[in-house]
């Protein structure tokens, strides 16, 4: 005669519990979970101590001048005004540019090393990348300065030629003085800041699952079709982390922009050709010679940079997530 079990009698499937560990094993364990513990909490804690550091050195002016700090232009220590807004316009203009011309190329030679190149070609352009991403930035500049800023501004004069009679594109492109300007600085940004993305986005795209990959090609797609389709749907929330790292390595940068944006403090304008100033470079180039509330203006640029660099990561996070769960159907 067969038992029948009633349904309270049947246990539902449970995930096997894993074994425990004994002994040696079990202290490693908690070892191992404790300084991964305190590793996470330090990056906080120095992250805070930063913050408060540099706030506390910087809050002469933003107690004193907050307002004409952050909402003028005027910067002239001799006469004591410190107006941030032109460096802070410069930073942002800098990056931009150098986001507007890294981020094609960048996702290019990614897609090209990962889905078209042999491996034969792969392994120099990859050896070629890592070491343009460990040249110092002294160099770049260097080269900006002493070879790109001349040639450069009888390109940015034809350009400017071209292009002055159209309405709002002209006004962009007008009136180039020499090499040194917003543009240029983009520029060396840009070059700068390619092998970080290049690098990081390369290592996303490897990560696509190849079932996907055979599946769109089995349903016909041609390699662009299959890549629109199956890569870049996977790898959208690691491309906009690779791009948010490239514009805080253009944000901060600091040598290489100081010597070919001109340095024109207290210029907010709409031509990219023209000289300017950013907030990295002006405390490079004067925070060896500022006393009193000069330094403490000074420090409050680094600490304005910092809440900029904090609320860009905070924005890309989101569109991470937000990339994410599209991904997933949620």
């Amino acid at each position: 005669m067969t038992a029948v079990l009633t349904p309270s009698e049947v246990e539902p499937d449970r995930p096997e519990r894993p074994p425990e560990l004994g002994g040696k094993k079990r202290y490693a364990d908690r070892a191992f979970t404790t300084v991964a513990l305190i590793a996470g909490l330090s990056v906080l804690a120095i992250l805070v101590l930063i913050a408060y550091a540099t706030t506390k050195e910087a809050w002469p002016i933003f107690q004193n001048d907050a307002g004409e700090f952050l909402f003028t232009k005027r910067w002239a220590p001799n006469e004591g005004k410190f107006g941030a807004l032109a460096f802070i316009y410069g930073t942002l203009v800098v990056s931009v540019i150098a986001l507007v011309l890294a981020v094609p190329v960048s996702l290019g030679i990614a897609l090209f090393m990962t889905e078209v190149a042999p491996p034969w070609l792969k392994r120099p352009v990859v050896a070629v990348i890592d070491l343009l991403a460990v040249v110092p930035s002294v160099v770049f500049g260097l080269w900006g300065v002493l070879v790109l800023a001349e040639p450069i501004a009888g390109f940015y004069q034809d350009v400017s030629d071209v292009l002055s009679p159209i309405p709002i594109i002209g006004r962009l492109f007008a009136d180039p003085v020499n090499g040194r300007s917003f543009f240029t600085a983009g520029i060396i940004l840009a070059i700068m800041i390619v092998p970080i993305i290049t690098s990081l986005t390369r290592e996303v795209i490897d990560t696509a699952p190849v079932n996907e990959k055979e599946a769109a090609y089995g349903l016909g797609a041609t390699r662009w079709e299959m890549i629109r389709g199956a890569v870049m749907p996977h790898s959208k929330g690691g491309i906009v982390g690779a791009v948010t790292l490239g514009l805080g390595r253009a944000m901060g940068e600091t040598i290489a922009v100081a010597l070919v944006i001109g340095s024109a403090p207290s210029v907010i304008t709409a031509h990219l050709f023209a000289p300017g100033y950013s907030m990295p470079s002006v405390i490079a180039n004067e925070f060896g010679e500022s006393t009193g509330l000069w330094r403490s203006a000074l420090i409050g640029l680094g600490v304005v940079l910092f809440v900029i660099t904090i609320v860009v990561n905070l924005i890309a996070n989101a569109i991470v997530r937000r990339s994410i769960k599209r991904s997933r159907g949620l």
